[in-house]
């Protein structure tokens, strides 16, 4: 018995590979890998800017269904073999500090070192992450089942939707009537407008850059926000003002190499307000940045990093409901041999357009290695990129 897996080498050198599918006991399982999320991370990690240094099953956005579970495992997590399954990417010990705070993606014994999609093969039984046909879930995993009524496909939204929803209101306190900026209409800053929204605020209002993010910022209307604005044309504190009359109570910042976000942000915010950066800058460069500024508005500035269960149970829920077009979101799959091309495509570094699909209908039936033809560009400098990109293992 053995599960095709891709293998990141090393960066840009994936490798499609035969491993060995483990024994499972009392106290873990095995996931057949239904679909696996693209993230910003993984496009990191292909690039070479996150390369650990050695061999490694990407993906950490899997959802599933339970193949094999042991009665220890199934007891605790509340699930039996053949539920479908969303994965956390964090693992907990559930005994630590850390971990009875709540706080388990910094666990004593696993923390970011034990993520999913980030362990080495060399660690037994290699199946850590989603580009494979199994994954290995070990006895600390957290698992939620996923709605029925909820495609895979569309159920990996589950991670970005938990991050916009921890980020944009449980981390800042969001309260009802806030005005509250997003910088980046990606996936989670899409996210992040609904779960504002569901939240209460009054007025929400998304940035993005150009021509790549056309299409995202007008996508932006149907996920809850009032003004969307291209910082290649206009001030976003400046537009802010003219619709509201003022500035923002909270500014979320998800964008990614976007090193002129902060003094943005820091414009955009009111005195007193308070700056969420979740979005990292893969830079030292903070262009207009005026540290000062910080002070003389008395702004609270909040790292995030990672999402809790609560918000990964609320954003399935949410998925579920249907309110917002999560499933109709412009996406692309792509099989495990098509897994590199997509990750270029979803990071801009590549024409490649050969391996992947087209797929706007949200309920994953378009997959296979080729593009269906529906006039998208992905050029690389400046051409649209799919708002979501998932591998279906067993395509």
């Amino acid at each position: 018995m053995v599960a095709r897996a891709l293998v990141l080498q090393e960066p840009r050198r994936l490798i499609l590979e035969e491993l060995p599918i483990p024994q499972i006991g009392e106290d873990d399982a095995l996931l057949r890998v239904e679909a696996c999320g693209l993230c910003g991370t993984d496009h990191e990690q292909y690039s070479g800017m996150l390369h650990p240094g050695y061999p490694f099953i990407p993906g950490h956005e899997s959802v599933g269904v339970i193949e094999e579970i042991g009665s220890e495992a199934s007891d605790r997590w509340g699930v039996s073999a053949g539920d479908r399954v969303a994965v956390e990417v964090f693992q907990s010990c559930g005994k630590c500090d850390m971990c009875m705070a709540g706080i388990y993606r910094r666990c004593v014994q696993h923390g970011v070192k034990d993520m999913y999609g980030f362990i080495p093969v060399s660690k037994e039984p290699a199946l850590w992450g989603g580009y494979s046909q199994y994954q290995y879930l070990a006895p600390d995993s957290i698992v939620h089942r996923v709605p029925s009524n909820l495609d895979p496909v569309v159920a990996t939204i589950f991670n970005p939707l938990g991050a916009g929803i921890r980020w944009g209101v449980t981390v800042p306190n969001v309260r009802k009537g806030a005005v509250v900026a997003v910088l980046g209409p990606g996936i989670r800053g899409l996210s992040a407008c609904a779960a504002l929204k569901e939240a209460g605020a009054a007025f929400v209002m998304i940035t993005g850059k150009g021509a790549r993010d056309r299409e995202r910022l007008e996508l932006s209307t149907r996920f809850g926000a009032d003004l969307y604005v291209d910082v290649d044309h206009d001030d976003p504190a400046k537009e802010l003002f003219k619709h509201t009359g003022g500035q923002a109570d909270v500014v979320v910042d998800v964008t990614a190499k976007a090193p002129a976000a902060l003094a943005q942000a820091i414009s955009a915010v009111r005195e007193g307000g308070t700056i969420v950066m979740a979005g990292t800058r893969g830079s030292a460069d903070t262009p207009g940045f005026w540290p000062d500024m910080i002070v003389y508005k008395e702004i609270h500035i909040i790292g995030a990093l990672g999402v809790d269960s609560v918000a990964y149970r609320s954003a399935l829920d949410l998925l579920a409901s249907g309110k917002y077009p999560f499933a109709e979101l412009p996406r692309r799959t792509a099989s495990l041999e098509g897994a590199a091309a997509l990750i270029e495509v979803m990071g801009g570094l590549s024409i490649r357009d050969d391996a992947v699909n087209n797929d706007t209908s949200g309920d994953g039936s378009t997959i296979g290695d080729s593009t269906s033809g529906d006039g998208s560009t992905t050029d690389g400098n400046g051409g649209a990129v799919p708002v979501h990109g998932v591998i279906l293992p067993w395509a």
